[in-house]
């Protein structure tokens, strides 16, 4: 498995995007058409395929950690939000991981996820 780390720029609040990154609610509107929590577990759905994560860790305004069941115990997903101290800039870091072979497609599919993000925000 190979590690990606990825960046976007995100013109809100720190406050705004967390609720997005760590809600069902938030989570629905961009990430996965259902999301479900049941304390720690999360189960995303997409068109009929359910997938399990375990919160591993979540900070207010600051980050979430995710650990999905189907995957090496090595890997995570984060999505941690990075606010610059003298613009203010806010901006998403995605750590995600995937096969070698399918690192590119996945780059595709999480700049397709940020687009969804952003427009559910409204930018």
């Amino acid at each position: 498995m190979e590690k990606m780390e990825l960046e976007y720029e995100v013109k809100t609040s720190a406050k705004t995007l967390y609720k997005m990154i760590s809600t069902d609610d938030g989570l629905q509107k961009w990430f996965a058409p259902t999301v479900n929590v049941s304390k720690d577990l999360y189960t995303f759905g997409w068109n009929g395929a359910e997938e399990q994560a375990k919160l591993l860790g979540k900070r207010d305004c600051d980050f979430v950690k995710f650990q999905f069941l189907n995957k090496p115990a090595d890997t995570y997903m984060e999505f941690r939000i990075k606010v610059d101290d003298l613009t203010k800039d806010v901006a998403l870091l995605v750590t995600d991981f995937a096969d070698k072979s399918e690192v590119i497609e996945s780059k595709d599919l999480w700049n397709k996820q940020m687009e969804d993000l952003l427009d559910a925000l409204g930018l």
